[in-house]
């Protein structure tokens, strides 16, 4: 009896110990691949016998049998989301619909941004590339032109980070986290600050707060879409005096000439799903976001909060409006000689960024992707002080420093002509 006894313990031993390590005892022959890589990339090792894929999937299901040593290393497919789609089509399609899989596509078509950046900057993904070579979908585009930019494209494996691929990681907020950050979209730092994350954060197991998944991913839903966009426009424009600082902002993005005429830009902007340029794509991206509200709050309160968010983007964009004007109204003076758009001339080309030539173009610059973001993306995460502090008030402090320097300009272009 004593001996059964013992070995029955060493077997609930054995399998504590295999729970423990996160690896199935079906694991315990690894393939050729994971005994050398073992050595190689032990990490990575690691991470795919902690995910479930490898309960039923092998190295060479994802990366093909080509590559068999060192020396033909470079024969390894890289995964792509096509890669994905054979076991997770449903979830594909979804993320092929949204916003996040055209990530790619502003990059690209920003005038100088992308394409005059350092090497480091784009092939080293150090800067804005780090997140947005999302939407390389199969191998053909990589064996393309852009292939020195996006060796590694990135998509599904950016929330569910390679080689574990997990759907409990991708579950947590904190897989939002690397991308929306920082200058032009601190969402992280928004929701966690807010009263839904400090309930989610305090008290994480019973899951009081809304995460972010919660609200732009119901339901496991990979769409992720939102009723503005991310440059917070939309057309049509009931609200004329609303419309008229929106013509003006189209108007420095180059999506409209100086007659308000529809450029070859906008077809970007409609690619990429930056703006809401229907009502009723608007009203439905809308209609979606109130019944995730509503599972929560009432449907009045939910209406009055979006309400009131929608009213920051409008006062934002009073002062954005009187800022670009400001800076056109030096174009057409010749205070500022060397133009950055000249197709929507006499306008700055917000889409050029910090490839200006005068500091007040850098402080507009600033008023777009930082201050006007936070004004309007705090409102809807309810984050009253960004959207005060960080947000409204960094407006209204640069519009009358922009003022300043424009009066400092015109002054001294009066001197040099005398």
């Amino acid at each position: 009896m004593l001996k059964k006894g013992l070995f029955l313990l060493a077997i609930i031993g054995f399998l504590f110990a295999v729970m423990g390590t996160g690896v199935s005892p079906a694991l315990a022959k690894p393939s050729k691949c994971e005994t050398c890589h073992a050595k190689v990339t032990p990490g990575i090792v690691k991470d795919f016998n902690r995910g479930m894929m490898s309960e039923e999937l092998t190295c060479a299901d994802c990366h093909g049998s080509a590559h068999t040593s060192a020396v033909d290393a470079s024969k390894a497919v890289l995964p792509t989301i096509s890669t994905c789609k054979k076991c997770h089509s449903k979830q594909v399609k979804q993320y092929m619909s949204g916003k996040h899989s055209l990530g790619l596509l502003p990059v690209m078509a920003f005038p100088k941004f992308a394409h005059k950046q350092p090497k480091a900057f784009i092939a080293g993904q150090k800067g804005c590339n780090g997140c947005h070579n999302l939407g390389i979908t199969d191998q053909k585009v990589r064996g393309n032109a852009l292939r020195k930019y996006y060796k590694y494209g990135m998509d599904c494996q950016n929330c569910h980070t390679r080689h574990a691929f997990s759907k409990k990681e991708a579950l947590q907020p904190e897989a939002c986290n690397s991308c929306h950050t920082g200058f032009d979209h601190a969402q992280w730092e928004m929701w966690l600050h807010s009263k839904h994350g400090s309930a989610y954060m305090t008290d994480r197991k019973a899951h009081r707060g809304p995460t972010c998944q919660d609200c732009h991913m119901p339901n496991g839903n990979h769409r992720v879409m939102t009723a503005w966009g991310f440059l917070a426009l939309r057309l049509p424009e009931s609200d004329k005096e609303w419309l008229g600082y929106r013509v003006t902002i189209l108007k420095a993005l180059g999506v409209l000439d100086k007659n308000g005429k529809p450029t070859k830009r906008l077809e970007i902007v409609k690619a990429a799903k930056l703006a809401r340029l229907t009502k009723k794509g608007f009203d439905e991206e809308r209609a979606r976001m109130l019944k995730v509200c509503e599972k929560c709050h009432s449907a009045t309160f939910a209406k009055e909060n979006l309400k009131n968010a929608d009213l920051m983007i409008k006062a934002s964009d009073k002062i954005f409006a009187e800022a670009i004007e400001l800076v056109a109204g030096l174009y057409r003076d010749g205070i500022i000689k060397e133009k950055t758009n000249q197709a929507t001339f006499p306008y700055p080309d917000l889409l050029t960024f910090y490839e200006v030539n005068t500091p007040i173009e850098e402080k507009l610059y600033e008023m777009f992707m930082d201050y006007r973001m936070k004004t309007y993306q705090a409102a809807f995460h309810i984050m009253p002080d960004y959207t005060t502090w960080y947000g409204y008030a960094k407006m209204k402090e640069t519009l009358v420093e922009m003022k300043e320097m424009a009066k400092h300009m015109r002054l001294n272009a009066k001197m040099t002509r005398k």
